[in-house]
């Protein structure tokens, strides 16, 4: 196998690691990869559009996350609910 087509990926691997370059889980060989896939592939330009937009979407929200024990809680509640 050369190494120019280790550099070129699937457009399912190319979206698998544009959501691991989101998270700041991608390592550098596949934001190469990735930013090669860029170049030519509209397909996944597009899905490296919506993704980034998503992700700034998501930050610029104010949500709160519950905690188990309010999670628990309300399960409780609902279940008291259904059995009524």
């Amino acid at each position: 196998m050369n190494s120019t087509s280790k550099l070129f990926v699937s457009c399912e691997e190319a979206k698998h690691i544009c959501d691991k370059n989101q998270y700041g889980e991608a390592s550098i060989l596949e934001i190469i990869k990735l930013n090669i896939r860029l170049v030519y592939c509209k397909v996944t330009r597009a899905y490296s559009k919506r993704n980034t937009k998503l992700t700034k979407t998501i930050k610029k929200t104010d949500i709160h996350i519950i905690s188990s024990s309010q999670k628990e809680s309300m399960k409780q509640i609902i279940k008291e609910e259904l059995t009524k």
